[in-house]
């Protein structure tokens, strides 16, 4: 006999707005955390690939590792969030990633850095998961919107100030030291999390884990992006290469599909494809994955390549993109907690994506700042619109038993997105300079005989493939230089554009289903007493039969006699 766990009534009752508050104190640091962790590097990525005598390859892959990582393990982490404890979870995501991020601070080479920010993704995975889990657990779909302020808050300071933090620590103390900012605010998230992250109890239940499928994905997806990486670079596009890690993916992904259909505990349950708002919201999340973490990687590198600027300047210029991001999904997050409709401002967010994306693609070393904060600032707009807006929907027609791994499926797909995206963006770029520089190979020819006595010391630089300090070179020669990566630059962007297209297609055929006012742990309460208010009624009608039929067949008896 199987004894059934009852049901937790305190997870019935709605929290009050304190509680909550309390609750989100700890996920909103252990978020800043990993917000900053990542963006306060950002700005000065291109002086550290310089110092560590890296080329355009080595600064695409250290942004694609963490992606990488990211994106494979954030279904894990959905997963384990069905079957563990959510917030022991969340506290050991938090440490991996710190850890990792602090040790990536030693490296010596960009091989060890790569390295490091690989497994610092693995972190960055389960806190993209698990924070969307517990929001579930503690905030209604219709609801989340009034405290989108907040997390649109802490994404204000640590994406703003991240930057800025990073380019004043790397002029100031040195690149290393950005590595280690985060690791006091780190312990501090562990401490709230542990005192303030009070989640309902979850029935206790036999667990099996889906390592074969782990195991698939992840070949599946390293062998992709790993090709899209070093094609055209290492190897040609059509070469036996090309053929054994495409080949090797597609092999990988059908083993993958074959063990999911088969599994008793799948990593994706391939059921969640049979809801029509999860398909298209994952084809969405892809578009604006790329957006999000192409313009973040790129426009960086647009900044102090094609502007001159430098670490602590290059974060302050991106500052439009931040600010169309931020007002965005505050102002978008009230008006659906207030009129609880969603579909028009997801429509118009896919429609910024097309905007920012196309018109970033038009600029130049010397277009107009105005004009590119513009631009920037309908691609922030965008993305703030369309992020977290597709995971809500997806939560609001789940499963309270699949809230995780559907939160984690849609958050896995735009990361994939964006991984796939920053290596092709990456690719072209690279090939789009190295065209370039052959094409311009006589301005810098007259650029370096007209420098005297360092002429030589920067035409060694040049042939070294390092990645170049564009904003250090003397003015005829930054001139070319800026112009070469103003162009590849924006030529990558265009990459973008037809996935913006196509995320606005998934958009314009989402169910439009109007959002429950219900946390997953209510619905989860009230699914439990549905179950007992038809089951007791059926019960008892059937005892009570048994009863009538007894007592007839007595009084027949009683008449007999």
């Amino acid at each position: 006999m199987t004894a059934i766990a009852p049901a937790d009534t305190a997870a019935a009752a709605p929290m009050s707005r304190r509680r909550v508050l309390e609750a989100l104190s700890g996920l909103l640091l252990g978020m800043f955390v990993s917000m900053l962790a990542s963006t306060v590097v950002s700005t000065s990525l291109p002086v550290i690939i310089h110092d560590l005598s890296g080329n355009q390859s080595s600064f695409t892959w250290v942004v694609t590792a963490t992606l990488l990582t990211t994106a494979i393990s954030t279904p894990i982490w959905g997963k384990l969030a069905d079957l563990f404890n959510r917030k022991l979870l969340f506290q050991l995501a938090i440490g991996i990633f710190v850890l990792a991020t602090a040790a990536a601070g030693f490296s010596q080479d960009p091989s060890m850095l790569i390295a490091f920010r690989a497994v610092q993704g693995l972190g960055a995975g389960g806190l993209a998961a698990l924070s969307q889990v517990i929001m579930a657990d503690i905030i209604s779909p219709r609801e989340r919107g009034r405290y989108m302020g907040l997390f649109g808050a802490v994404m204000a300071v640590a994406t703003v100030g991240g930057p800025l933090l990073g380019g004043v620590i790397t002029d100031a103390w040195g690149w290393r030291w950005n590595f280690f900012v985060a690791l006091p605010f780190a312990v501090a998230a562990l401490i709230l999390v542990q005192r303030t992250l009070h989640l309902p109890a979850r029935t206790k239940r036999t667990v099996s884990i889906d390592y074969v499928g782990i195991v698939l994905l992840s070949a599946a997806v390293s062998l992709l992006l790993i090709w899209i990486t070093l094609a055209g670079d290492s190897f040609e596009w059509m070469s036996v290469q090309t053929l054994l890690m495409v080949g090797g993916a597609v092999l990988a992904t059908a083993l993958f599909i074959i063990v999911e259909l088969r599994s008793k505990e799948p990593l994706v349950p391939l059921t969640l494809f049979r809801n029509r708002t999860f398909s298209l919201a994952v084809i969405a999340s892809i578009a604006t994955g790329i957006a999000m973490f192409g313009a973040s990687v790129y426009l960086g590198q647009y900044m102090q390549l094609a502007r001159g600027a430098t670490p602590t300047e290059a974060g302050v210029m991106t500052i439009p993109m931040i600010a169309g991001l931020l007002l965005s999904s505050i102002g978008v997050g009230a008006l659906i907690t207030r009129f609880g409709r969603w579909k028009p401002y997801l429509i118009v967010g896919a429609v910024f994506l097309i905007a920012g994306s196309f018109l970033l693609s038009t600029i130049h070393y010397d277009t107009n700042f105005a004009l590119v904060s513009l631009y920037m600032f309908l691609l922030g707009a965008g993305v703030g619109m369309t992020m977290q807006n597709l995971v809500l929907v997806v939560q609001n027609t789940s499963k309270p038993s699949e809230i995780g791994v559907a939160s984690s499926g849609v958050t896995f797909f735009r990361s994939l997105g964006g991984t796939i995206g920053v290596s092709i963006m990456g690719a072209a770029l690279s090939t789009r300079v190295v065209d370039l520089v052959a094409e311009r190979q006589g301005d810098i020819t007259t650029a370096l005989a007209s420098l005297g006595d360092q002429a030589q010391t920067w035409a060694a630089q040049l042939q070294s493939g390092t990645l170049p300090q564009v904003s250090a070179m003397p003015e005829a020669l930054r001139v070319v230089f800026e112009d070469i990566y103003a162009n590849g630059i924006s030529h990558s962007f265009l990459i973008a554009v037809p996935f913006a297209v196509l995320s606005l297609l998934a958009i314009v055929f989402l169910p439009n289903k109007s959002l429950t006012t219900m946390t997953t742990s209510e619905r989860i309460a009230a699914s439990e007493a549905d179950l007992a208010t038809v089951s007791v009624p059926e019960a008892m009608a059937t005892l009570t039969g048994s009863v009538r039929t007894t007592d007839a067949a007595s009084d027949a008896h009683g008449s007999r006699r």
